[in-house]
């Protein structure tokens, strides 16, 4: 049983978009593009911070 669609298949209500249909492969590769994008903005931020460093007494310390 072969059920792929070639491509998305638009749902409607009322004449307007609700939902989309589309084949589980390009689902999962949408949803990894999503991380990766989501990924690269976390760095992008992590990079404008000044990096500190701090001793590791100082680390361990306030770990405990």
């Amino acid at each position: 049983m072969k059920a792929t669609l070639p491509e998305p298949e638009i749902v409607t209500h009322k004449g307007k978009p609700v939902s989309v249909i589309l084949a589980i492969k390009d689902y999962q590769n949408l949803l990894e593009r999503v991380e990766d994008a989501e990924d690269v903005s976390w760095l992008k931020r992590a990079r404008r911070r000044p990096l500190t460093y701090r001793p590791l007494e100082d680390y361990l310390a306030a770990r405990r």
